[in-house]
Order: structure tokens, then sequence, then C-alpha cells
């Protein structure tokens, strides 16, 4: 079995695609079967995050590119600015991962967190596609090494 070694962004021509979960865009060392059914071992020094359109360069130099999947969204937004701070400030308070966007935004479904929101007045709106947060302020990627 082939396995990855490194990462490298947009190579010519991937032999495969690998279409993984926002969760299963961190790894090291884990067995892959890529979307044509090209079977690899991701081996990497350290877990890092993969995020869409790296590429897997595996040991013959060949390479697979990475795809982040489409997952159960939630929009949330607010009546105005100073509202969409708040509710920025109550999902960063339960450390929940969060894409920011201008006017809006993005957290995984979760109905627990959903009936928070909508009880501090949010707007919700389900959708499907690829999440994407913001990394950590800690460190590259998902971190969370600081002291509380």
């Amino acid at each position: 079995m082939l396995r990855a070694l490194k990462i490298d962004r947009r190579q010519a021509d991937p032999i495969d695609t690998v279409t993984l979960s926002f969760d299963d865009r961190f790894r090291r060392r884990i067995k892959l079967c890529g979307d044509a059914g090209t079977e690899f071992l991701l081996d990497l020094e350290k877990t890092i995050e993969l995020h869409e359109g790296d590429d897997l360069i595996l040991e013959d130099n060949s390479h697979i590119r990475v795809r982040a999947a489409h997952e159960a969204l939630v929009k949330v937004r607010g009546s105005d600015t100073h509202h969409l701070l708040r509710l920025t400030w109550h999902i960063g308070n339960r450390h929940l991962p969060c894409e920011i966007h201008e006017d809006h935004l993005v957290i995984r479904a979760d109905h627990v967190i959903e009936h928070m929101l909508t009880h501090l007045n949010a707007t919700l709106e389900k959708f499907e596609g690829p999440f994407t947060p913001e990394g950590g302020a800690y460190g590259q990627g998902r971190t969370h090494s600081h002291e509380h």
C-alpha cells in the first residue's frame, strides 16, 4: 500500500481525490480510500489540518487531492453588527469551531446550540456545504494548548 508522506498545494492532475469531513481532515496516520478507490496510508510526521485543495504526495510522487465533504451546517445571522458580535461571543465561549463571514457565521448543525441561538434571537438557516472554520489563535489549525 502506498503511503502519503507529505502535503503540497495544487500539483498537476491528481490520480484520485479523497473527500473528508472537517473532523477527518485533522490527522497524522490513517488508512484512507480515495473517491476512485485508491487505497493509501496517510503517514505524516505530525498531526496537521488538511485543507480543501491540499495534495497528499505519495511515495511514488503521484498525489491525491483533498476535498472537503459537505456537512450539515447552520448559517447564523444577527439583526445588526452588535447582535452578530454577541452571537459570536456565545459561540466562542463554548469553544465551537466557526466560520466568520462579513455578515454571518457558519457552525456545524447542533440542536442544543441552535436552541441557544434561537433564544438569543439569531436567524438560523440550515444548509449543506464544506466546513472550513477559523484556525486556532495559539498555533496553526486546531490547537487548544493554552491554560484556563
